[in-house]
């Protein structure tokens, strides 16, 4: 094709990075059009780096407050939430620089600035000016979802996207919706000094989750102040000079409570809408993503999508394996499909809630027969040092194999890994159970939690006559 790039990239999030540093260092002829006026994508700006860094510094507070159950006489004065946001803001900054525009120009990828549009499955169009690509990598992102709540408009209301702006704390906030932003932020705020009402439809938060580990994260912080209301729906919002009136309906009744701030986290919807995706002919989801085979295929064989445009899992970690997948394809040519058998995700609360591989409810949908093993933090000696009580291991275990887990504990992010390789791989539970953990550790749970799946056959009457018969008959 004459006058086309090898390779036109929609998007300079993880994926669209990922993908564009390797395909420009091999020499190929790459564009990157991002359409914010700097890379980095969401996870950058408004998602991972700065809610990461806002709860770093709200668990600094809360640690400062209860200082005294360790020993420790300190004082906490009120935050000084300007100087929070600052810090967040040195960290995104730090970061910002691992995607600096000439660091990829570097690679020999032309970095463009501003909104893409398909004028036909060859060529988009940015600021008026045509780029055909001989193939293309969609990787738009997500925006925030706004629900249809009758006069929210007029309360001037936070996302993520802005909620990291804000210099001043609000005295009584409310958070609309209990997914992973909404909890985090909740709690975040909560600690940082705010009085956090936290607001979900549902019937717990955190629906993808295992119910039972969710339901005690949400007592966790309810224990923590936050005044969490579920199965509550906001029927409507309007503004009283310098307050938000959030009218909600619940099974006690209609209630109507101010509030200083209202911050929105009710899901996100893929970018692809302005794409002008049927130029191209592609197809579009119901959810909003675009529809996509195992190998990341659009309907266009020579038009890839990644990430949270293409879904089905809006995680950053996603975005940066499915470049992997484009990579293979797209770039070396080699046919390699998707798995994900082995997705973890995390809500970093405190205690943090982990999930690699499959939940009870999924397993129950694919008609498996399992086990489960179980193992309550509380009896692990790392948490009783470090103080804390509140957490579980859930093992389902199918053919002796673990086929998901569930991890309710501090630092569960980084401990599921181990699971998620089992997972992976295949790894049978005894090998598990035997692995040496070093002591004393909060991933001992993972030995503990194999350790007490086995030790009913162990200590059976069958395996008890049986090694009464061994000492009987060996010297």
């Amino acid at each position: 094709m004459r006058n086309a790039h090898d390779l036109v990239i929609i998007g300079g999030g993880v994926g669209g990075l990922v993908t564009a540093s390797v395909a420009g260092q091999l020499g190929l002829d790459v564009v990157l059009i991002e359409r914010e006026p700097a890379l980095g994508g969401d996870c950058l700006h408004a998602g991972c780096v700065p809610s990461k860094a806002l709860i770093r510094s709200a668990s600094i507070a809360h640690a400062v407050r209860h200082a005294e159950a360790f020993g420790i006489k300190a004082t906490a004065s009120s935050t000084d939430l300007s100087a929070v946001m600052d810090r967040v803001r040195s960290v995104i900054d730090r970061i910002q620089q691992h995607d600096d525009p000439a660091r990829f120009r570097g690679y020999g990828v032309d970095v463009r600035f501003g909104e893409a549009a398909f004028r036909d499955q060859q060529t988009v169009v940015v600021k008026g000016q045509a780029v055909r690509g001989r193939r293309f990598v969609i990787a738009t992102g997500s925006s925030p979802t706004i629900p249809p709540i009758p006069g929210l408009e007029t309360i001037d209301y936070l996302t993520h996207h802005n909620v990291f702006d804000v210099r001043d704390l609000a005295e009584r906030l409310a958070v609309i919706g209990g997914g992973p932003i909404g909890t985090e932020l909740a709690q975040a705020f909560a600690r940082l000094g705010s009085r956090v009402t936290l607001i979900e439809a549902g019937p717990r938060i955190l629906p993808r989750d295992e119910p039972a580990l969710a339901d005690r994260l949400g007592a966790h912080l309810r224990d923590e102040g936050v005044d969490l209301r579920l199965e509550t729906n906001v029927t409507g919002a309007r503004r009283d000079q310098d307050c938000a009136l959030l009218d909600l309906v619940a099974d006690t009744g209609p209630e109507t409570l101010a509030f200083d701030r209202v911050l929105v986290a009710t899901g996100r919807r893929a970018n692809t809408a302005s794409l002008n995706p049927e130029a191209a002919g592609l197809a579009i989801n119901a959810d909003g993503t675009l529809e996509v085979d195992r190998r990341l295929r659009t309907r266009q064989r020579h038009i890839y999508a990644i990430g949270d445009c293409a879904g089905p899992y809006p995680f950053t970690h996603m975005a940066e394996y499915q470049a992997g997948i484009i990579i293979s394809n797209a770039i070396f040519r080699l046919p390699r499909k998707v798995d994900y058998t082995a997705v973890p995700w995390v809500t970093y609360t405190d205690p943090a809630l982990a999930q690699v591989g499959m939940t009870r409810a999924a397993a129950d949908a694919a008609g498996l027969r399992y086990e489960r093993a179980c193992f309550a933090l509380a009896d692990v000696d790392r948490a009783i040092a470090d103080g804390e009580s509140t957490g579980e291991l859930q093992l389902l275990i199918h053919r002796g194999r673990i086929i998901g887990a569930s991890l309710l504990a501090p630092h569960a992010g980084e401990i599921i890994h181990e699971l998620g390789l089992a997972i992976a791989e295949k790894v049978p539970l005894r090998r598990l159970a035997g692995m040496v953990h070093a002591y004393p550790t909060l991933a001992q749970i993972i030995k503990r939690a194999a350790g007490a799946y086995y030790a009913p056959s162990l200590f059976s009457p069958r395996t008890r006559r049986a090694v009464r018969w061994i000492h009987r008959v060996l010297p």
